[in-house]
């Protein structure tokens, strides 16, 4: 099946760069972490179509080729779950959401908001409530370097830093996590006001969350890795008892980042989860565009 980019319209006027495929079978939306862009989602995207589901997988306001805000414009979370809310309801039928930390924050908040609206979840290591040394973790990386780098090679070196397990990053992968500036520098692909105005007071947010997530009746799925930092064996074990109707898959090698770290093992428990799924998991066709004026 053939890749197409192309531009959707968020909420509130922002336009979103994403990447469908057909597919015959129940489509699957992604939508990915914070500071991540739609090419974390690539590889599983690519074996799902290979399956014949449909596809759309796309980069959150304020990330990749997405538009950013204005400077008077604070970034918030209701306009990320409006943006994903009227992205599912482009799709001909719910989809299922394959959706990993932020992504499936807001995801939880939109199916709550318009219950129906997923055909089903996926929540890809995303708790209502965090470790906080997971995000303290991953926000001390994304604000270590507010002026950029030197080179793509001096990016390479930080990225290998802070995630030694990975191999090195090529040059050809960098360029879809930076930008060259005009000064030279290569800065990250994403807006970095999102640190302060959206993830850096983020917890007060979690009673918001882990009620959205009590709401949710649709089928879910949660994969937490093993070696994560950010969801531990008491955040998932206070979520199964939010949403006992969830299923979980523990996948020990994983860190957060776990469509990266075990794609092959990832990928593999969102089909056998896709082709468990009842039929009328997906048999709803509203069309749904539920954002917020």
């Amino acid at each position: 099946m053939r890749n197409e980019d192309i531009r959707l319209q968020g909420a509130h006027g922002a336009v979103l760069a994403a990447t469908r495929a057909p597919g015959r079978r129940a489509p699957v939306l992604f939508a990915h972490g914070f500071g991540q862009t739609r090419g974390a989602w690539t590889a599983t995207a690519d074996a799902l179509n290979a399956a014949t589901h449909a596809t759309l997988s796309y980069d959150a306001r304020g990330h990749g080729d997405s538009d950013w805000n204005a400077s008077d414009l604070p970034y918030h979370g209701d306009q990320f779950t409006d943006d994903l809310i009227v992205v599912a309801g482009e799709l001909p039928r719910p989809p299922v959401l394959v959706a990993a930390s932020m992504g499936g924050l807001f995801g939880l908040m939109a199916e709550a908001r318009w219950p129906g609206l997923f055909a089903a979840m996926v929540l890809v290591d995303i708790t209502p409530r965090w470790e906080t040394r997971g995000v303290e973790r991953i926000l001390a990386f994304m604000s270590a370097h507010p002026d950029g780098f030197a080179s793509l090679q001096a990016a390479a070196d930080t990225i290998s830093a802070y995630m030694p397990h990975r191999p090195r990053k090529s040059e050809d992968s960098l360029r879809a996590l930076l930008r060259p500036g005009k000064d030279g520098r290569w800065n990250w692909h994403w807006d970095p006001r999102l640190v302060d105005e959206l993830a850096r007071d983020s917890e007060q947010h979690q009673g918001l969350i882990a009620d959205a997530a009590r709401q949710v009746q649709c089928p879910l799925l949660l994969v937490s890795g093993g070696r994560s930092d950010l969801v531990s064996p008491q955040t998932v074990e206070e979520f199964m008892a939010l949403v006992p109707h969830a299923q979980h898959v523990h996948l020990p090698e994983a860190t957060h980042m776990v469509a990266g770290d075990d794609n092959n093992a990832f990928t593999a428990a969102v089909l056998n989860y896709l082709d468990a799924l009842p039929s009328a998991a997906s048999a709803r066709t509203e069309h749904v565009t539920g954002a917020r004026p």
